[in-house]
């Protein structure tokens, strides 16, 4: 399960070493700058779809890997 403050730090992380401010990202991608702020302190609840256009602009990509499978669902979350 992926906890909110370990999303919360890979996003700063990656929002930071693409030199961008919450405010640029939250432009890039389409969603208010409250959302990041909130993201990026560990909030507990997001929406997926806000989610998937933060990932999209930060080019993160999510494997989904299910106890189901021997295999690792790839999926660009697009």
């Amino acid at each position: 399960m992926l906890e909110p403050k370990v999303l919360a730090t890979v996003l700063k992380k990656h929002r930071k070493a693409a030199g961008l401010s919450q405010l640029q990202l939250a432009e890039m991608a389409g969603v208010g700058k409250t959302v990041i702020f909130d993201i990026e302190k560990g909030k507990e609840t997001v929406q997926l779809d806000t989610l998937r256009k933060i990932l999209n602009a930060l080019n993160i990509k999510v494997q989904l890997i299910s106890p189901f499978s021997n295999q690792i669902l790839s999926d660009e979350i697009r």
